[in-house]
């Protein structure tokens, strides 16, 4: 390889290795193994409930695959996220916290604000948020929130998270969050707040709209057409932005010989290179998709960097 990836270790959804139970104390050990072992970043997911349209589609036959929408088992694990990603902050010191797939809509955006303001303040600038919509009807019914308005919730989300970033004191006129002359102190380590990742099945205008505006980070699901790595870059040379400002996440791909088995480590590395010739800088890989033993995802992460590096 020209250069070295850097590794990001996925922590969501990791149950196969502590016995079906969010062992939370057992993630944050992972972080700091990780961390020793020279990764990058960890990620952590989040859902605040899950519904019957959780698993509409069919469980996926795999407990070690990634929950897509609609084939999970809605009694998984979704531990909060932000309070995970403050754990491992305080044991590690160079590790980037990935705070992905923040429902943001889910919360008022001054709450959401202080929240990730404040972790990205314990981490000293370490926090990197992918704020996004989300699929699941039932987890918006059940909190009360119109389903149909997310995309539009979410934008009022990043206006007003560029705000509070901002001087004080700051107000927003809108139809679902408004508030006038309100003080938010402190403001987060950067001034221009944590950095933000966008991405989602497909980049359409919404989500490429976001990343030109707001964003550091694309991180698609899945592997982009060619096209679809070209819009980015296009659009924010459209507006002056540097397109070398956005951070390019890609990934590894389990291949599973049956549904009870971990996958080959090999063959899920093997892209890697070619993601690297195509710009992609940051692989995200989850660790129970290769190996079955806890105590053993230390000498895991040692192995991937062995084999990347």
């Amino acid at each position: 390889m020209t250069r070295t990836p850097r590794m990001l270790l996925v922590l969501s959804e990791n149950w196969t290795l502590t016995g079906g139970r969010a062992d939370l104390p057992t993630a944050v050990r992972w972080a700091r193994e990780a961390e020793e072992a020279g990764f990058d970043a960890v990620m952590v997911s989040e859902h605040i409930v899950l519904g019957p349209d959780a698993g509409a589609d069919g469980i996926m036959g795999n407990p070690r695959d990634y929950a897509l929408p609609g084939n999970q088992d809605p009694y998984t694990p979704w531990p909060n996220s932000l309070l995970l990603l403050a754990a491992i902050a305080s044991v590690t010191e160079r590790l980037r916290l990935a705070a992905a797939a923040v429902l943001a809509p889910l919360r008022h955006p001054l709450l959401m604000a202080r929240e990730l303001g404040t972790l990205d303040l314990i981490s000293e600038g370490r926090l990197l948020v992918q704020p996004t919509v989300s699929w699941s009807k039932d987890e918006y019914d059940a909190l009360g929130m119109p389903f149909g308005r997310r995309g539009r919730l979410l934008d009022e989300h990043l206006e007003d998270w560029a705000k509070a970033w901002g001087p004080s004191p700051i107000s927003h006129e809108s139809e679902h969050y408004p508030f006038r002359d309100v003080y938010f102190e402190p403001k987060a380590y950067r001034p221009e707040g944590p950095r933000l990742w966008f991405g989602g099945q497909r980049l359409h205008g919404p989500v490429l709209r976001r990343l030109v505006q707001y964003g550091h980070g694309f991180h698609p699901l899945g592997r982009p057409a060619p096209p679809d790595l070209q819009l980015p870059k296009d659009a924010m040379a459209a507006v002056g932005r540097d397109v070398d400002e956005v951070e390019m996440i890609g990934g590894t791909q389990a291949v599973f010989p049956d549904d009870h088995s971990p996958a080959d480590l090999g063959a899920a590395l093997a892209s890697i290179p070619e993601q690297l010739e195509q710009g992609f800088t940051t692989f995200c890989i989850k660790p129970n998709q290769f190996i079955d033993d806890p105590d053993g995802v230390g000498a895991f992460c040692r192995d991937v960097m062995r084999r990347v590096s």
